[in-house]
């Protein structure tokens, strides 16, 4: 790890086994932005840089906004400090070189070739910082016919076939409700690095990594894909049946809908005796769950007149009681106001007297804080301009010609 000092503000964090390292982050939108909060909650000094004048794209994805910044910004962009840099300028990507020599990851999330022409190419990189792990997300992988094209969570949502494994049968494709191409790369990128740095800590040797956005959503495709590959037929969107387990769905109760798993024999016979209807469970169409699967139709027909006729608070309770998995469906704004995830710490201020989602990572049984909250664009410029050594005439000089703002 790098000998740097530690960012100078915020409040001391418990929780911070990154503590000692330093990310130039020049990514922007969602994917990698969200990788690099992840660092930065788990302690590593993230140093964003942005455009002058504009910033990151999603500063202005609004509305709602908190005071002029877009809350999508605010949502991805905690502990992390923003130094305004004109990469176009010369003199910028000096000072982007000069920052890393005491870092320790540079994570971008340009097309391919973007950081060779603004000369921070991985052959250059290596040769300068050999411990230096760079790491990107791209929409494709560097060898695709399509790593040139734009590639946003939707296109990539559609392209793997995801959309058209979500939404009802006898509807159309659906995306999922949350930009989950962007977060899946955005995770997977923060273990590739955990896996980097632990090379990097018994070797010296800082290995590039790569993450895209199509791949990780195929990665996460597991036994549907796994169907697919071994003949088993192609995956179909099934509303919220799931193709190898049956009864394991939502159900309209007489007041709203709620879910049971069954995900096994026992909690099957449980199940049936908890609904009343101890006889399905020494039906032959439905002994094991393979059957089950094979006679849906029938079994799903007996099942939604029986559960139509209770409450879904009552059904939810009835079947706790038995152990069998179950629970209400729920709005987002009632699961995110839901009292517990409060007093957890998981919902908490964000630093600036506004409620945000933290980081759901606890180690050693605490949870790291919410830290400090998203910056604004250029809050550290000055203070990150320092640490490389700059005067204050140099860095009226520098703003003066538009490099830094």
């Amino acid at each position: 790890m790098t000998d740097h000092q530690p960012r100078s503000d915020g409040p001391a964090r418990p929780v911070a086994p990154l503590r000692d390292v330093r990310v130039i982050d020049l990514t922007r939108i969602l994917a990698g932005p969200y990788a690099t909060m992840i660092l930065g909650d788990l302690g590593a000094d993230i140093v964003k840089v942005e455009r002058p004048g504009h910033g990151d794209d999603t500063r202005h994805w609004g509305p709602p906004f908190i005071a002029d910044t877009a809350s999508y910004y605010t949502a991805v962009n905690r502990n992390k400090r923003s130094i305004a840099i004109d990469l176009k300028h010369e003199q910028g990507r000096e000072l982007v070189y000069r920052m890393l020599g005491d870092a320790d990851l540079l994570v971008s999330n340009f097309r391919p070739g973007v950081m060779d022409r603004l000369g921070f190419g991985q052959a250059r990189l290596a040769d300068t910082f050999p411990g230096l792990i760079c790491c990107s997300i791209t929409g494709h992988s560097p060898g695709d016919p399509r790593a040139l094209l734009p590639s946003f969570d939707l296109m990539i949502q559609a392209e793997t076939g995801l959309m058209d494994l979500t939404g009802q049968s006898d509807g159309p494709p659906t995306k999922v409700g949350i930009s989950i191409a962007d977060e899946l790369a955005g995770l997977y990128l923060v273990q590739g690095v955990m896996a980097a740095l632990y090379h990097r800590e018994r070797t010296g040797e800082g290995r590039p990594v790569n993450v895209a956005l199509n791949e990780a959503v195929l990665s996460a495709f597991t036994y549907q894909a796994q169907k697919h590959l071994i003949g088993g037929g192609t995956p179909r969107r099934m509303g919220n049946d799931h193709p190898s387990l049956v009864p394991y769905r939502s159900y309209r109760a007489a007041d709203g809908d709620f879910v049971v798993g069954v995900a096994n024999e026992g909690q099957w016979t449980r199940f049936c005796s908890a609904i009343d209807r101890p006889e399905l469970s020494d039906d032959a169409r439905f002994e094991t769950n393979a059957l089950r699967v094979e006679h849906r139709a029938q079994l799903e027909e007996l099942l939604e007149s029986r559960l139509a006729e209770g409450l879904r608070e009552n059904w939810v309770d009835v079947l706790r009681k038995a152990n069998v998995p179950c629970g209400l469906v729920q709005t987002a704004g009632e699961a995110i106001d839901d009292e517990i995830a409060m007093e957890t710490g998981l919902i908490a201020d964000g630093g600036d007297g506004v409620l945000t989602v933290g980081s759901p990572i606890q180690i050693g049984g605490a949870r790291t804080p919410a830290g400090t909250p998203a910056p604004r664009l250029g809050q550290h410029t000055d203070e990150v301009l320092t640490e490389l050594g700059v005067t204050t005439e140099q860095m009226a000089s520098l703003r003066a010609s538009g490099v830094v703002a």
